[in-house]
């Protein structure tokens, strides 16, 4: 257990106190305990704390005097009431007043530690949540969508219709187009925007780790499974999960997250009891699904499930008339946030941000702005600045020198494509990327090679 999960406990029982202290801290929590609400109030003056989990009546005050004090001064914890008076509309005042969670006592152990771990998820992903939304304020939370463009006009038209529903989307577009701010975009203007938006990126989890991330895992389930763990599911619960490059979903989960969307439920690994899963799914890809069905990488069942509504994020290229409007975007953020002097952008400069290819579409171009503005010495980006700029793949490839002796292309190729595949875990969509490489380029050389499994043969 890392050094975030921290936990203020207070409860007067001495029996209790320190029965719960020592559960807690075996599940692997730092705890700090507390008998009275002056002495709570203390641990939070002087020590960060993670979580709380305070009892309803104590002898000098209740828990509910703490929550006020916690939600003023320490809105980033959570908390975690304890009651013996276990009616509806106790319940619902200590959700309206601030609480996280609730425990009607008795409790066992098993319903403590899942409501513990329950909480510190969520509120991790909250945290994680605050964070991006920070990060994009001042981008209007979807500014890297904003665009005149019949393009994104179109993009924009369907997801202010799509997003009061309960659709299942499915995002294509390459990569920096912007399919988690249209994913965002989607939660924020939906019924469920007061609920959490969680996001799992598909390519970056090795497979052995991906179902236990996604539906959760049992105490035990698994070799290093030393506590319940709550998967990004069970952590969106009301809200939307968003699943980024779900073309890299492996085959075993696909049937699993077909039933997560045909019948709303699902099983923790280790164990057989059916979940509820409450949550839209948003996913996206820059692959050709269609395709991948064709070639048998994709259930055909699944597709149809994801695909129920479309949207394409177009590529930079295919909406040269706003990148000015991005450009300056960009270059204003970037001065605001460094602390620099305004900057503008010459005519000429310009001419040759519009002309530029963007491989990396506003991902990149957002990137080159945030550069150009911290290395200016002028009041403007001129041509100069930009003929200078190593943006491109061109530019990059010059960088490799050939050996005065020559070399075994074919060698070399191949010792290529295993270093890309073992840097990157053997993820086949971010190693074609790692080499530029079209997907399907990248497999037909994999074939060549002889490097594809003989099993997926």
């Amino acid at each position: 257990m890392s050094s975030a999960n921290r936990l203020l406990l207070l409860e007067d029982d001495d029996d209790q106190r320190v029965l719960l202290h020592g559960l807690i801290q075996d599940a692997g929590y730092q705890v700090t305990s507390a008998a009275r609400v002056p002495d709570a109030l203390a641990a939070l003056a002087t020590q960060t704390f993670d979580l709380v989990l305070s009892d309803w009546k104590v002898a000098d005050g209740d828990g509910l005097s703490l929550l006020a004090t916690l939600r003023r001064d320490h809105p980033d914890t959570a908390f975690i009431l304890m009651t013996a008076y276990g009616n509806l509309s106790h319940a619902i005042n200590t959700i309206r007043a601030g609480a996280d969670d609730y425990l009607i006592k008795p409790f066992d152990k098993s319903q403590l530690l899942y409501t513990l771990a329950r909480v510190s998820t969520v509120q991790q992903l909250q945290r994680e949540n605050r964070h991006l939304r920070e990060e994009v304020s001042q981008r209007d939370q979807l500014v890297e969508l904003i665009g005149r463009s019949e393009a994104m006009q179109q993009v924009f038209r369907r997801v202010q219709k799509i997003a009061p529903t309960r659709a299942t989307v499915l995002l294509y577009g390459e990569s920096g187009t912007g399919k988690e701010l249209a994913a965002r975009a989607l939660h924020q203007l939906s019924e469920r925007s007061s609920a959490p938006f969680v996001a799992l990126n598909c390519a970056a989890l090795p497979e052995s780790l991906f179902e236990a991330e996604l539906f959760g895992a049992e105490k035990g389930a698994y070799t290093g499974a030393d506590r319940l763990k709550i998967g990004r599911i069970e952590a969106a619960a009301g809200g939307s999960l968003f699943l980024d490059e779900i073309g890299e979903l492996p085959l075993s989960l696909q049937a699993k997250l077909l039933r997560v969307l045909q019948e709303g439920s699902y099983q923790r690994l280790g164990n057989p009891q059916d979940q509820k899963a409450d949550v839209r799914i948003i996913a996206a890809t820059n692959r050709d699904l269609q395709q991948e069905v064709d070639a048998g990488r994709f259930r055909a069942d699944l597709f149809y499930r994801l695909n129920v509504v479309p949207i394409r994020l177009p590529a930079l290229r295919e909406r040269r008339e706003d990148i000015p409007l991005l450009a300056h975007h960009f270059l204003q953020q970037a001065c605001q946030r460094h602390g620099l002097a305004p900057l503008t952008i010459s005519h000429d400069a310009m001419k040759r941000l519009c002309s530029q290819h963007w491989s990396g579409n506003v991902r990149e171009l957002a990137h080159t702005l945030e550069r150009l503005a911290l290395l200016a010495e002028r009041s403007d980006i001129a041509l100069a600045d930009l003929t200078s700029e190593p943006t491109t793949a061109t530019s990059r490839s010059t960088a490799y020198q050939l050996p005065d002796d020559g070399l075994n292309w074919e060698a070399h190729e191949r010792d290529c494509l295993l270093q890309a595949l073992q840097r990157c875990q053997y993820n086949r969509s971010q190693a074609a990327r790692l080499l530029g490489l079209p997907y399907k380029a990248f497999l037909y050389r994999l074939e060549k090679y002889n490097l594809i499994p003989a099993e997926e043969e």
